[in-house]
C-alpha cells in the first residue's frame, strides 16, 4: 500500500526546491536549514559545497529550559547562534524550508539574530 502525502506537505517541499535553487550555503556563508515538526524545531547550518553539516541545534538540546514552543524555538536559535561563533561562522544565509516565516521559525530567526548571527 503507498503512503500517501497530503497537500499541505507537497505544497512546502515545492517552495522548498524554489527556495533551494537561489539559496546555497558555501564554508564562509553557511545556510541555516529549518526544520520544524509536530512538537518542535531544529536548525542546521550547511555548508552545501562540501555537504558538511557545520552546526546544530533541536529543541532535544538538554540545556534548554521550559516554556512554550515559540520560546523554545527562540533558545535553539540563540544556542545555535552559539555554535556558530565557536566555529567563527558569523553570516548565514537562512533558509525556511517552505514554512511560511511566522511562529516557530520566526521566533528561531531573532533568536539567532540575537545571539550574533547576521542575515
Amino acid at each position: 500500500m503507498r503512503k500517501r502525502t497530503s497537500k499541505k506537505v507537497k505544497r512546502r517541499r515545492r517552495i522548498h526546491f524554489g527556495i533551494r535553487k537561489n539559496v546555497v550555503g558555501t564554508p564562509e556563508i553557511p545556510r541555516l536549514s529549518v526544520f520544524k515538526s509536530n512538537k518542535g524545531v531544529s536548525a542546521q547550518l550547511i555548508d552545501d559545497v562540501n555537504a558538511v553539516t557545520l552546526a546544530s541545534a533541536s529543541f532535544r538540546d538538554k540545556d534548554l529550559s521550559k516554556g512554550t514552543k515559540t520560546e523554545v524555538a527562540k533558545q535553539v536559535g540563540i544556542n545555535l547562534a552559539k555554535r556558530a561563533l565557536d566555529s567563527s561562522v558569523e553570516n548565514v544565509v537562512f533558509d525556511r524550508s517552505g514554512y511560511i516565516y511566522h511562529g516557530l521559525v520566526k521566533s528561531l530567526a531573532e533568536g539567532a539574530r540575537e545571539g550574533g548571527l547576521k542575515f
